[in-house]
């Protein structure tokens, strides 16, 4: 550029600073005018991508499946078709709301879902500020805490001293669910890890009742040695298919 030019150019510019304008500022504004604009993408979309890049470290496809349907059933008609830059508190609570009484564990996880979107709509910067998800901002201010909204009534236990009569009478009881329930009282096993259990888990030559990691909380493989009744009942037992407790769904 000619120096004629150049001291034309910076002689309006100081005009131009003199009378409140910020060359720098404009020639900024000029750059991101030129720029595409990002598109922000839909909570939804951010669901499936968030979904998608973490289905690898999740332990089992039944917590995928979770996930995908309480973002489906309950998030999605609300926030789903929403930019994720235009999520606020009262769009979450109008999820939330509806369930929060009657749904307590389904609406706080619901909540940390819809929070862990949102946070990583903002770590790929299509949002900032804080989370309207987060329990700790507003929403512990509008919402009552979970272990308040409703209490929790456990099954009634069997006094240990009747356990010989229970079992009497399961003995004698010819149902599945009734062998089911003893092979769950004499394995110390959880109720849906009895209604899973599959032919190919029993190794009858060391009479062990062996679970895989992935159907495990704690993630590791479990093995239950099986007393000779336990054997006997299984032995007894059809093979109709996979499962052995036939007539459940595993899930």
């Amino acid at each position: 550029k000619p120096l004629s030019e150049a001291r034309d150019e910076a002689a309006m510019l100081r005009v131009s600073v003199r009378r409140g304008a910020d060359p720098f500022a404009e020639k900024q504004e000029k750059r991101e005018a030129r720029t595409p604009k990002r598109k922000v993408p839909t909570f939804a979309e951010c669901a499936d991508n968030y979904i998608e890049s973490h289905r690898a470290g999740w332990k089992n496809d039944k917590h995928i499946a979770q996930w995908e349907s309480t973002i489906r059933m309950y998030a999605n008609p609300v926030l789903g078709k929403m930019a994720v830059d235009q999520i606020t508190v009262e769009d979450v609570l109008k999820v939330l709301q509806p369930i929060w009484t009657e749904k307590p564990e389904t609406a706080s996880r619901l909540r940390g879902r819809i929070e862990k979107v949102l946070g990583y709509a903002t770590a790929m910067k299509y949002r900032s500020g804080d989370n309207p998800a987060a329990w700790k901002g507003a929403l512990s201010h509008l919402l009552p805490a979970v272990s308040k909204a409703q209490r929790v009534e456990h099954h009634k236990a069997v006094p240990y001293e009747q356990v010989p009569l229970l079992m009497r009478d399961l003995v004698h009881n010819e149902s599945m669910s009734a062998k089911a329930l003893i092979f769950t009282i004499l394995t110390g096993a959880r109720t849906g890890e009895t209604i899973g259990a599959t032919w190919d888990e029993i190794d009858f030559g060391q009479n062990l009742w062996i679970l895989p990691a992935e159907r495990m909380k704690a993630g590791r493989e479990h093995r239950v040695p099986l007393n000779p009744h336990l054997v006997a009942l299984l032995e007894n037992l059809p093979r109709t298919g996979d499962y052995i407790f036939t007539g459940k769904s595993p899930n």
